[in-house]
């Protein structure tokens, strides 16, 4: 069996087919669920930053800007700046088929939606080594009948799950979120002990594990969902990105019913000092600790048409208003052009029926 060091994701998970809801099993120890996702690497030839040099991580989000405006701009996320070498600057991200072709010779700028970053004279992606296939390991897996059935059979056709979700719930076994993969049986083995429990393998594709520097805001999740709210406001905003993904992810498996019209709602904006940090405070002033409200300006519109909490009209006192009027004015749209996503949100909910009292 493929060991995995120890990195062992606690909560509660169950595996099952996607289309027709059979369940494989359920556990409480996934190993395999963190690891680096896979990103692509782009050399920027013959770089000039503008302002400062650009290390580390950079941001959630890059636009690679061409001259050429007919082609649009190509986006970059979870950006991290590997450095100047040879007079390019090398960066790793993910693109998710929206980001340059292979090779573009021509003059690109580079921003992260707050400032300029730099200019080349040309993108090109560096070849990668050849993708290792992703293993998870369910630890102590209590198997269904149904999979009793296929590792009794063993064959090669029966071990292939085809599509299956691991769901996962937190430790109070409320609904949390799932990941997707393509999965066969690659090895199992019962429990030492002799319990009716299994150690089962998969071997997937199209899995999209946790990143590493995730697993902190995964592991407060999984103990269970916040009881107070700000419980992110400690986090930078990369990691405040993450408690927003499983924010926006645990509301699509919770029921709720929305709030008569004429409800006061009350922003806490202290820390309101980016992105995710907005859409958080506002998240949980609709719907309380861990809530969501929204994760960017079409988000909220349809969080405003009601079915997350909300009925118009309503009232929001936004207190320390000034936090998010001072770090998200000044901002930068996908081409670059300046964007002032403060007044942006405003204009939203004022069109949702949302009545804001700054303060």
């Amino acid at each position: 069996m493929h060991e995995d060091g120890g990195r062992h994701g606690r909560g509660q998970y169950t595996l099952a087919d996607t289309e027709h809801g059979t369940v494989w099993g359920t556990c409480t120890a996934v190993d395999g669920l963190f690891e680096e996702p896979w990103h692509e690497t782009y050399e920027l030839v013959d770089w000039e930053p503008q302002g400062a040099e650009v290390r580390g991580w950079i941001s959630r989000r890059v636009w690679l800007v061409p001259e050429d405006e007919a082609l649009g701009p190509w986006l970059l996320e979870d950006v991290e700046s590997l450095g100047r070498h040879s007079g390019s600057l090398v960066l790793t991200g993910s693109d998710d088929y929206e980001g340059p072709p292979e090779s573009y010779d021509g003059l690109v700028r580079a921003h992260d939606e707050q400032r300029w970053l730099g200019s080349c004279r040309a993108v090109v992606r560096v070849l990668p080594p050849e993708r290792t296939v992703p293993r998870l390991v369910l630890r102590e897996l209590t198997p269904s009948n149904e999979l009793r059935a296929v590792l009794a059979k063993g064959t090669r056709r029966a071990l292939n799950l085809e599509e299956v979700a691991l769901k996962i719930r937190d430790r109070q076994g409320a609904p949390l979120t799932e990941r997707l993969l393509w999965a066969s049986v690659g090895g199992w083995r019962r429990s030492r002990d002799g319990r009716d429990v299994i150690d089962l393998e998969l071997e997937g594709t199209l899995f999209a594990p946790v990143p590493d520097h995730a697993r902190p805001v995964w592991e407060r999740w999984l103990a269970g969902a916040p009881g107070t709210e700000g419980a992110w406001a400690d986090l930078d905003t990369r990691r405040r990105g993450v408690w927003l993904a499983l924010v926006r992810e645990r509301s699509g498996r919770r029921a709720r019913a929305d709030r008569p019209a004429g409800h006061a709602y009350v922003l806490d904006g202290r820390h309101a000092t980016d992105e995710p940090g907005l859409y958080l405070a506002l998240g949980e002033a609709v719907n309380g600790p861990g809530g969501y409200f929204g994760g960017g300006l079409d988000a909220l519109d349809d969080c405003l048409r009601g079915r997350f909490g909300y009925t118009a009209p309503a009232t929001l006192l936004w207190r320390d208003a000034a936090t998010a009027r001072e770090h998200l004015s000044d901002r930068l749209t996908p081409e670059g052009r300046p964007f002032d996503l403060f007044a942006e949100v405003l204009d939203v909910l004022a069109r949702g029926g949302m009545n804001v009292t700054l303060a």
